[in-house]
């Protein structure tokens, strides 16, 4: 295992099946999207799970609670992270949970304040 990488394990939160163990090297946030063998599951809950070693608690393993999800139709990526909306647009928020600040549930095809950076 690499030095950066985060031993996690994917549980499905409705029935609390674990989907496996899985190494990542980000940090995953609720709001996440997640591909585990080729199904997207968005991000729900995550819970980090300590051992006490040499009198000290450490990060042992990370929890991630999933629920099956499709990726949102409008995506772009920014700086290795998928975000709602175009990213071009002035009034985009740069976020996995919002699109915008002006029109957040609305498509920005065809939107009227769809301004270019």
């Amino acid at each position: 295992m690499e030095r950066n990488s985060l031993p996690t394990e994917v549980i499905l939160s409705q029935s609390a099946q674990s989907l496996g163990d899985i190494s990542l090297d980000w940090m995953p946030q609720p709001g996440n999207y997640l591909n585990l063998a080729d199904k997207n599951y968005i991000v729900l809950e995550r819970r980090h799970r300590y051992h006490l070693k040499f009198g000290r608690y450490q990060l042992h393993k990370i929890a991630l609670y999933v629920q099956s999800a499709p990726l949102p139709t409008e995506t772009s990526w920014v700086e290795g992270k998928l975000i709602l909306g175009d990213a071009n647009c002035r009034f985009n928020a740069h976020s996995e949970l919002i699109r915008c600040a002006i029109n957040p549930m609305g498509a920005c095809g065809g939107c009227r304040y769809f301004e270019r950076r």
